[in-house]
């Protein structure tokens, strides 16, 4: 990797000045427009814009006001953009305001209509050979990687990694395999915890992150809804049944970092961006389908073309701002308030294991970008208090008087 810093533009969703030039929409604007002339995109390029679009009533994923913008920027350039998710996203996407209208653009799920048009990629981790690649993604040209910033239970964040690691792939790697990495690990011992041991230990967890086979004397962690508050090594201390392995959570995220860079490595380098929405931050992924309160204030857009730089600024943001206390949901039971304790606000909702640079970590080494990173504002808050509007811009055209 070069020694040279990676560039990371940066729009806040602060205005220095009640003018459509200073506004949001304009820095988003202008940031899309700086990454497009750095990508050679040709005529023709089909361009995947790879977004979460949410599920059910998830209302705080990137609004369709941004997007068709995004959209009709990269129209400029003689490609042609289409939008790419999960089969289930695309299906019910109209139901959040996403359709070829409103975005100005087709949406094809990333898999095709039966979740069945994949590739298959080696990744040879922990036991599993391969993974089932969305053949819309192999099929693209250019990539933008749109994601919305937010906290993610599995892994404490999700951002363009985790956009491109699940949402890139078949519903049968996505969730047997990516997710089910984390339990290669054995932390059930059948042969010394008895049935009844087990069904304390289910009743007990605050979370209902454990469930247990009796069938099968099988007790399963659901490391996703998992904080690590150790409610169940209390309850089996003398036992010994029970593990709560480090390395499952590490585990997650290697396998996303992995995930992301078979990705990547489909297409050109040079011909992929990336724009991180920083805006209506929530405690847990969109993949909920349920409004959430804001954990974090917002802050703005990041956007460049290394996407190891871009998720360690957006982490680097979310930590400086801090959260919002008021709105911590009250089913987060094990939140560390501790000012003293150095702990990303990610970490202090989800838990000690769940470090969310720790993904950014595997994929730096992985040698998919770097974390040095120049943090580049556009249109700052400072700068534009200095200009001076041409006039005021209230409603005007169409007039109806």
């Amino acid at each position: 990797m070069s020694s040279e810093k990676s560039k990371v533009y940066f729009g806040s969703i602060q205005h220095g000045i009640m003018a459509k030039f200073a506004s949001f929409a304009v820095k988003v604007d202008k940031i899309t427009e700086m990454l497009i002339e750095q990508t050679p995109i040709e005529k023709k390029d089909k361009i995947a814009i790879k977004m979460h679009l949410g599920f059910q009533d998830g209302y705080q994923t990137i609004p369709v006001f941004f997007v068709r913008r995004i959209v009709e920027a990269l129209k400029k350039t003689g490609g042609y953009p289409f939008i790419t998710d999960t089969s289930t996203a695309v299906y019910n996407a109209v139901n959040r305001g996403y359709t070829q209208e409103t975005c100005g653009c087709p949406i094809i799920p990333v898999a095709g209509v039966k979740d069945g048009y994949s590739t298959p990629v080696e990744i040879n981790f922990r036991g599993f050979d391969t993974l089932d690649l969305g053949g819309v993604l192999k099929d693209a040209d250019v990539l933008i990687d749109l994601s919305h910033a937010k906290g993610h239970g599995a892994c404490g964040y999700g951002g363009a990694i985790k956009n491109l690691a699940l949402g890139g792939y078949a519903a049968s790697s996505r969730w047997y395999k990516i997710h089910g990495v984390s339990h290669v690990d054995q932390y059930w011992d059948g042969e010394k915890g008895s049935i009844e041991h087990a069904q304390k230990l289910v009743e007990a967890c605050p979370y209902r992150a454990l469930s247990y086979d009796e069938k099968n004397h099988k007790l399963a962690r659901n490391y996703h809804d998992c904080h690590q508050c150790f409610t169940c090594l209390e309850l089996d201390e003398g036992v010994g049944a029970v593990k709560v392995p480090r390395e499952s959570y590490s585990a997650f995220q290697e396998m996303i970092a992995i995930s992301s860079q078979k990705v990547l490595e489909t297409f050109d380098p040079s011909k992929v961006f990336y724009l991180n929405f920083l805006t209506q931050i929530t405690a847990y992924c969109d993949c909920l389908g349920a409004g959430q309160p804001p954990v974090v204030n917002d802050i703005g857009i990041l956007g460049s073309k290394d996407i190891i730089a871009i998720e360690t600024a957006t982490l680097d943001l979310i930590k400086k701002e801090g959260l919002i206390k008021e709105l911590i949901p009250p089913y987060l039971k094990h939140v560390n308030l501790d000012p003293s304790a150095d702990l990303h606000p990610f970490m202090r909702l989800h838990g000690p294991y769940k470090d969310p640079y720790e993904a950014v970590k595997f994929g730096e080494k992985l040698n998919m970008g770097s974390s040095q990173y120049e943090l580049v504002e556009v249109l700052s808050p400072e700068e534009t208090a200095k200009m001076k509007p041409a006039g005021k811009t209230f409603e005007s055209e169409p007039t109806f008087f």
